[in-house]
């Protein structure tokens, strides 16, 4: 951290809590077979990095996802899908005002329309602005159309904000997100399940 000039934060399990357990429940509840192995924060097919890099839209998603279950309704589908959000510790939220007086703030995150709809929804516009003023820019994957862990999203990243990996400190809770940011230099730490990201900076929470 000594020499680093910005932050990277991943959202999910990052900054929002989040329970993938949740949507592999209601996914079996609706009928979903192998619903762990369907969709986990480890494994995913195809259908997931679609959607999570904007190749197809919700609607699409929705409906090849409602093709895996016993008839559930679409609704039913999109409720499944985001119950994994959980809340928005304000502890967190206040830790990164503060790092703003010395490191320059970004988001990277692996995520869909849907979640951020859903996202947004939860925590009403007035919050949503004022979240998304934390970060220098935020990078969704469904709009840069690049996800982790490919290296090209951290290279865009670099490139884009005129930044050397080795200037970079960047925060995730997958293993294989650590991994290829390490590729390019970039610092990291894998933020465990115990852990939490005011744990890494004692001297700016209050």
């Amino acid at each position: 951290m000594k020499n680093s000039k910005a932050i990277i934060f991943d959202l999910g399990a990052v900054i929002l809590n989040i329970n993938y357990q949740n949507t592999i429940d209601e996914f079996s509840k609706l009928g979903v077979k192998n619903a762990s192995t369907f969709y986990s924060k480890k494994v995913q097919t195809d259908l997931f990095n679609q959607i999570e890099t904007g190749e197809i839209t919700a609607e699409k998603f929705l409906s090849e996802l409602q093709k895996e279950t016993n008839n559930a309704t679409i609704s039913q589908v999109k409720y499944a899908w985001n119950s994994m959000l959980l809340d928005l510790p304000n502890e967190r939220i206040q830790l990164i005002k503060s790092l703003k007086n010395k490191y320059r703030i970004y988001l990277l995150s692996n995520t869909n329309i849907i979640h951020i709809d859903a996202f947004k929804k939860q925590i009403g516009d007035r919050k949503w602005e004022e979240f998304s003023a934390l970060f220098g820019k935020m990078y969704l994957s469904h709009e840069v159309g690049m996800r982790k862990p490919n290296t090209e999203v951290f290279e865009h990243i670099l490139k884009e904000q005129n930044l050397k990996a080795e200037e970079v400190f960047f925060i995730d809770d997958s293993p294989q997100h650590i991994e290829a940011a390490k590729k390019l230099g970039i610092h990291c730490h894998h933020l465990l399940d115990n852990e939490d990201i005011t744990t890494l900076f004692p001297d700016k929470v209050r």
